[in-house]
């Protein structure tokens, strides 16, 4: 008898300690590949003892990997670089909406999700991107190009370099259009920016950037934390190219200059809520934030944050004025857009 009650004591005490085990770990999907997060996923571990585990992939990979795993799915946190997806997410399902209090406190409401039936949050942003025009300065001025609705003007015929208008950051963009213009005058405008093309959209932002430096181009959209890489490179290729170029933050006298977002959510099938919950909220503390804007060049999110990021600091001379659209309206929009794109030949 003696020999059952121990054997049932050391099952009790494994179950235990597995359960502790399990309790310790958290299991993120991540399109953010930043060699600068490193430092915030170390911080968190050594702060809590919750070991983290990662799986890298971009924002269409994870959403499809989701879907396909279904309630099998090991993932507790799942991060994304764009607004459109997480709207898409949150709209399959894949989100599991939370209440937070640190979150809704440190997060503006036009930076998260709007409230699930059950008073949730289905996703936060984490860090802001604004989407700016990089112009060359010896071709044009600033006037030129203080807003997006002047780069379909036809004095910019053959002049505008882009990239793909399906990308998510496009996409983004173009969805705020619809919300500020109405659909019909953003369609209009759409056909100016193809019209005005140097060149089919190619390349990623920093393609955008080097067209315009090496003339190329003489006007490009581009993410500022792409421009801010190039600024703070010690390679003289990239300072040299920065000083053939020059910024402005659209629509300043207006609504504000585009903002998109990378946030973060909890996983519908999330094995590990309250650990995905605790590292949410520890992404939207100060420490993490000056991790985002020092280490990878976004904005940050949350309210208050200071930071000391010098190219940043130099591309708005200290602040600017941003658009407070709610980041949520800009992703319905995206079939919408989509549908526009195809009917203008953006590709």
């Amino acid at each position: 008898m003696n020999v059952s009650r121990t054997i049932l004591s050391l099952a009790c005490l494994m179950t235990a300690a597995s359960a502790m085990a399990q309790d310790k770990v958290l299991n993120i999907y991540s399109a953010r590949h930043y060699p600068s997060d490193e430092a915030m996923y170390s911080e968190f571990t050594k702060a809590t003892g919750i070991k983290i585990n990662r799986v890298d992939a971009d924002d269409a990979g994870i959403l499809a990997r989701l879907k396909a795993e279904g309630a099998a799915s090991p993932a507790d946190v799942i991060l994304l670089v764009d607004a459109a997806r997480l709207w898409r997410a949150e709209v399959d399902g894949l989100f599991l909406p939370i209440k937070s209090k640190v979150l809704q406190d440190a997060i503006p409401a036009n930076l998260r999700a709007k409230p699930a039936d059950n008073g949730g949050t289905a996703w936060f942003g984490l860090s802001t991107r604004a989407r700016v025009i990089v112009y060359d300065k010896l071709k044009f001025s600033k006037p030129d190009v203080d807003s997006y609705e002047k780069l379909a003007d036809p004095k910019f015929k053959g002049s505008l370099c882009i990239r793909s208008g399906s990308h998510p950051y496009n996409l983004s963009l173009f969805g705020a259009m619809t919300e500020h213009l109405g659909p019909q005058k953003t369609e209009v405008w759409l056909k100016g920016l193809v019209d005005n093309m140097a060149r089919s959209p190619k390349g990623g932002d920093t393609d955008q950037i080097r067209g315009v430096a090496s003339g190329e181009c003489g006007v490009a959209l581009t993410n500022t934390y792409y421009l801010a890489r190039l600024m703070r490179s010690t390679v003289p290729a990239d300072k040299a190219l920065t000083e053939k170029i020059a910024v402005v933050f659209p629509n300043q006298a207006s609504w504000g200059t585009h903002m998109n977002v990378a946030g973060g959510a909890v996983a519908r099938h999330a094995k590990n809520s309250g650990n995905a919950v605790q590292f949410l909220e520890y992404l939207a503390s100060p420490a993490a934030q000056n991790h985002f804007a020092n280490g990878n060049n976004e904005w940050p999110a949350a309210k208050g944050v200071s930071f000391d990021n010098p190219a940043l600091k130099a591309m708005t001379g200290g602040s600017f004025k941003s658009e407070l659209l709610p980041i949520s309206a800009v992703g319905m929009n995206q079939i919408k857009v989509q549908q526009m794109l195809d009917r203008v030949g953006f590709k």
